[in-house]
């Protein structure tokens, strides 16, 4: 198993514990969560069900029936969730295991509307499996909001009943890296970093990749390729994750289409109704690990800005979706264009807010407290507007103005790109706070070349930095 080194030793200490153990294992969906749980424990569960996506409370039950039936529990078909807890009692009861072990995926799909679900959960939970030392129930599940609101910070019967949380994150560069060699794709770190941008760090995408072909070859066949099988991949993601897909798809176009990011006011500045659902799909998109909200340099914290930084989904918004003609080769036909060439830059920044991490240790920081934020500022009759994207402001007196430059050959900081660096510190020096020093960091995917423009940046940090190990605390 690639990665998951903390994860996995948190979920066995809970494993070793003198007391009944209630785990939740959350993440967007193809990040590897089942897998995680399957290979930690060898496949060996005393019970393991999943629930079905799109399916009522009968077929629910008959799957429950079918699953006790598999781990040699022979039952009649449940009326209710509450039979269907009763049973899972008594096959923990039958178990020799010394510790039971029960794996219920994908639980979100299993709380149809009017199921009484939940409260059956509660009962079992509460009324019964806290009770024993011997029963270890893990629930995992791709809508991250169901899990967090129903479970993690249930406000009623199941408040504070989950013992330990375990979030799946997708692959930093570092672990794409150990993935790619694992599978023997033969991959640069510069290829592995443009996977990446294109598939984020999935590692159910990453599996698909065929070590025979090159990457521009690869990606057309996934994405572009009518029985690629990733082909309609952006149409099940967010239809698996939300039972109304639609205002969810709504404000990931309109974040699509902003570089920087909208406020909520801005976002209902475009036709989005603010019926007090506006903030629940903001937090749901954020919990999801698609958009993400951060502060802008100067406002209060309640001013945030939501941004798209999936890396798929700006993919496919970028491309997969502007493919009219249907063009099985899109990819491979546009590299160099003015459009990939957009999409780099776009990309690689949001690969690098992605392994911010990494870029402190880089910088020397990690034991620094310092904010992450962005700055914009709009032009007038005088001077130009100017846009950071990434601000690490420092609790050490330091600013880190950190400029993200994506080329496939050295960077060259030219006469014309140092004048508009000169604008953006310039304007940027008017707002900061006077008493803290403002340092110039350039974050590129390639080496710099050296020349007199190159001295106003403080550090230089390479494609090499963001591949980086980083332990997660």
């Amino acid at each position: 198993m690639i990665g998951r080194i903390e994860e996995q030793q948190k979920i066995l200490k809970a494993y070793k514990s003198e007391y009944s153990q209630f785990v939740t294992v959350y993440g967007r969906r193809r990040v590897g969560k089942t897998f995680f749980v399957r290979e930690t424990f060898n496949y060996k569960f005393a019970f393991e069900h999943s629930g079905l996506a799109k399916t009522g409370l009968k077929g629910q039950l008959e799957h429950w029936q079918s699953s006790m039936k598999y781990h040699g529990h022979k039952v009649d078909r449940p009326k209710t969730w509450i039979e269907a807890f009763d049973q899972l009692k008594d096959l923990i009861v039958a178990s020799t295991e010394k510790r039971k072990v029960i794996f219920i995926d994908e639980m979100p799909w299993m709380d149809t509307p009017r199921s009484g679900f939940i409260g059956a959960l509660e009962g079992f939970w509460n009324g019964w499996a806290s009770a024993r030392k011997d029963v270890m129930l893990i629930v995992c599940g791709s809508a991250t909001s169901w899990v967090i609101n129903k479970l993690i910070k249930n406000k009623a019967g199941l408040r504070g009943r989950v013992t330990t949380k375990i979030q799946i994150f997708p692959f930093t560069l570092a672990e794409c890296e150990k993935y790619a060699s694992y599978a023997k794709l033969s991959m640069q770190r510069s290829q592995i970093a443009e996977c990446a941008m294109v598939m984020g760090g999935i590692p159910y995408y990453w599996s698909f990749l065929d070590r025979s072909k090159s990457l521009a070859q690869n990606i057309d066949d996934l994405f572009f390729n009518e029985t690629g099988e990733l082909y309609g991949e952006y149409d099940e993601l967010f239809s698996s994750l939300f039972k109304n897909p639609e205002p969810y798809i709504k404000i990931i176009e309109l974040l699509g289409r902003k570089k920087v990011g909208m406020t909520r006011e801005e976002i209902i500045g475009e036709g989005i109704a603010d019926n007090g659902k506006l903030t629940g799909i903001l937090k749901d998109l954020e919990l999801c690990g698609f958009i993400r909200k951060y502060a802008a340099y100067g406002y209060e914290s309640n001013h945030s800005i939501f941004q798209l930084v999936d890396s798929y989904t700006l993919f496919y918004h970028k491309f997969i979706k502007e493919n009219l003609k249907r063009d099985e080769r899109f990819w491979s036909h546009n590299i160099g264009k003015p459009v990939f060439n957009n999409w780099c830059g776009l990309a690689y920044e949001r690969l690098c807010l992605l392994h911010i991490n990494q870029i402190k240790q880089a910088l020397g920081i990690t034991g620094v407290v310092s904010g992450v934020c962005s700055w914009k500022i709009d032009g007038n009759d005088e001077l130009p507007g100017a846009q950071i994207d990434l601000i690490l402001d420092r609790d050490d007196n330091v600013i880190d103005l950190c400029e993200m430059k994506y080329t496939r050959e050295r960077f060259t900081i030219t006469a014309e790109y140092y004048r508009k660096l000169l604008n953006k510190r310039a304007r940027f020096l008017e707002v900061a706070d006077k008493s803290k020093g403002v340092h110039m960091i350039l974050i590129s995917a390639q080496d710099a070349v050296r020349n007199a423009y190159l001295d106003d940046f403080q550090k230089v940090i390479t494609l090499d930095s963001l591949f980086a190990e980083y332990i997660r605390i």
